[in-house]
């Protein structure tokens, strides 16, 4: 498995991670992805994508160092996927080692993500990936996503 960060108008971005992102975020039409990434961008917002042997992405991740006053400086997972067909293959796990290295070149202090309610079986894998539950997070909707 080889782990790529993509830079906005690579095309792979497109044709093969936001296939694998849209298991996760399916909302996301090409354009609306192209729109985030370019804004997000200058905030910080980088992709990265995990390809198989054969050549497939069968992994995404969307991350950024953010500094705050609770952790400091931290890597902050936005979103983080593997492929339905790839799934307990050791993605995951690639991509989290990954994202810590990113994280320690940075000097973070933390590596943290937020995970919906109803995902028991993500919940399962961050725990077995040693990350501790530390908060509630709440939303306000202000609008509904396009």
């Amino acid at each position: 498995m080889k782990i790529i960060d993509l830079e906005p108008g690579d095309p792979r971005l497109e044709a093969e991670l936001l296939p694998v992102l849209r298991e996760l975020r399916p909302h996301l039409t090409a354009e609306l992805f192209r729109d985030v990434y370019a804004t997000g961008h200058a905030q910080g917002l980088r992709f990265s994508a995990a390809y198989a042997d054969d050549g497939r992405c069968v992994g995404a991740a969307g991350w950024r160092i953010v500094v705050n006053t609770s952790s400091l400086k931290k890597l902050y997972v936005d979103d983080l996927v593997t492929g339905e067909d790839a799934r307990s293959g050791g993605v995951g796990h690639a991509m989290i080692a990954h994202l810590e290295a990113h994280a320690r070149e940075a000097g973070c202090y933390e590596l943290n993500l937020d995970s919906g309610t109803h995902r028991t079986g993500a919940h399962r894998f961050y725990l077995r990936e040693r990350f501790d539950i530390v908060a509630f997070h709440f939303t306000r909707e202000l609008r509904p996503l396009p």
